[in-house]
């Protein structure tokens, strides 16, 4: 919404909008393939009779929150680079870093599976 609200803005004064605001709005979408590769390993382990109910809320809870705060982030960014046309890379950093737990999340999980390929 962020990115919109600024090329709006942009465009009501005949100026050029920033096409880089798509990879703010983008960067969300990276944790939806965490959660899958997650899932898809819960599931082999679930089809053996496992009951992982308790693992699995607690990753998709860490990986959306992640998610949902990298948006507000991402938000931010947009917001600030249509007032001042710069940090692109500061704010990908920010981004990035947000990404950073969704990715801690998804490795230690699949840590804490593979503990169960040797039961």
């Amino acid at each position: 919404m962020a990115a919109i609200g600024a090329w709006k803005k942009k465009y009501s004064q005949n100026k050029p909008a920033a096409f880089m605001l798509l990879a703010f709005v983008g960067a969300p979408l990276t944790q939806t393939i965490y959660g899958m590769i997650v899932m898809n390993r819960m599931y082999e382990f679930a089809a053996q009779g496992n009951d992982l109910w308790g693992i699995g809320a607690f990753c998709g809870a860490a990986i959306g929150l992640s998610a949902y705060f990298q948006g507000k982030c991402a938000a931010c960014a947009c917001d600030a680079m249509e007032e001042t046309g710069k940090g692109f890379g500061n704010y990908m950093i920010i981004l990035g870093m947000t990404e950073t737990v969704a990715l801690l999340v998804m490795a230690f999980t699949l840590g804490i599976l593979g503990r169960f390929a040797g039961a």
